[in-house]
């Protein structure tokens, strides 16, 4: 508990003064109810009474165990900021000493919106460690279209040093580009028609048979599965000198990536193109590239599949942000404990299991205190 509270000491109770339950304990309690697969607060109030004897090993509940009125009163004032300060606090170790690969791209929860208040679905941009495979930050945003402006105010919460950046192309932008390379990091960002002229010049030559001696080229890359056979290929050219009238900042490299799938007899080709702050073996660009979809894999699918995250109907004030973010701090939580097994088996095996539930809590707070 002292280091959860270390974690959470700056954190303001959103709840008048005379509040009957701890703050730290309350929060406590709800991660260690998602990390038996809890959905919302009334599944935190329900797994507590289930779980009493266990939580009362480390908990003083001088109280008994809140109601699920407790722990709304609780998530839906909460400063989200705050609160994901205290996350940031929790993986700041990790986040300083993260290397390769760091996916960025946004998500929204398709039931958080509100008519009656005329509220959009939250829309969350995260940064995923693609070799590790942890969250290191998240920002919210009204809608999709304004993950360009927090995308920078993400990156400025992390260390960027040594890490490659990844993003789709509505994150292709200067400011971005220029944030990455101010803090040590590189990038490798997807280029389509959003950069016009850009993005013109770029296809016209990689695509230019002419210049096809200018071009390094990774070996044809071959994948069968599920009834499909895809065949991928990356090209990149270091001699950039014919952009510079686009003053992108940091610019080093551009680069495509040529897919063929054949599905069903029937086959369809695909060319995407890239701006890359290093120039990068064409292999490496293209082991890059492939990297980012595991920020749908690893992060997004397990929220919505495993977690129902896009089932929740939460909705009021602060609430779905500060649920989302403690949906991620468990999910960080199994990945730190390290066993071998999905998200799903963990979450299942620490609601039947006291002593796997003590082990996720033990390996999370070792791992913030390290």
């Amino acid at each position: 508990m002292e280091r959860f509270a270390a974690c959470f000491a700056a954190l303001e109770d959103p709840r008048e003064d005379n509040a009957r339950h701890d703050l730290q304990e309350i929060l406590l309690i709800a991660l260690c109810a998602m990390l038996c697969g809890a959905e919302d607060c009334s599944d935190m109030a329900l797994f507590g009474r289930a779980k009493e004897a266990f939580l009362r090993q480390f908990l003083r509940l001088r109280h008994g165990i809140p109601s699920h009125d407790t722990f709304s009163r609780v998530f839906r004032p909460l400063d989200p900021a705050q609160f994901h300060a205290c996350f940031l606090r929790f993986m700041e170790d990790f986040a300083a000493t993260a290397q390769g690969v760091i996916a960025i791209d946004g998500k929204a929860l398709r039931r958080s919106f509100d008519r009656a208040a005329q509220k959009s679905p939250l829309h969350l941009v995260s940064a995923w460690a693609v070799g590790c495979r942890l969250l290191l930050g998240q920002v919210a945003t009204d809608d999709k279209s304004n993950e360009i402006t927090a995308v920078p105010k993400l990156l400025e919460m992390i260390s960027l040093q040594g890490t490659i950046i990844t993003a789709d192309a509505l994150n292709c932008q200067r400011t971005i580009a220029a944030k990455v390379v101010e803090k040590g990091g590189n990038y490798v960002l997807a280029l389509k028609a959003n950069q016009g002229t850009l993005f013109e010049d770029v296809r016209l030559y990689l695509d230019d048979p002419a210049q096809a001696k200018a071009l390094s080229a990774s070996e044809p890359e071959v994948d069968g599965d599920h009834g499909r056979i895809e065949t991928r290929q990356a090209f990149i050219c270091g001699k950039i000198d014919w952009l510079d009238d686009h003053q992108w900042p940091g610019l080093a490299a551009v680069g495509k990536i040529t897919r063929s799938r054949e599905i069903n007899g029937l086959t369809s080709q695909e060319t995407a193109y890239y701006l890359l702050s290093s120039r990068l073996p064409a292999d490496r660009f293209g082991e890059v590239v492939r990297a980012h979809w595991s920020i749908e894999n690893g992060l997004h699918w397990v929220l919505d599949v495993t977690m129902n995250e896009d089932r929740s109907r939460n909705r009021k004030d602060h609430g779905p942000q500060n649920l989302a973010l403690l949906r991620r701090w468990a999910l960080n939580a199994c990945k730190l404990e390290g066993s071998k097994g999905s998200v799903k088996g963990k979450l299942k095996h620490a609601g039947w299991s006291n002593e796997f539930l003590a082990r996720l809590l033990t390996a999370a707070g070792k791992s913030q205190m390290r």
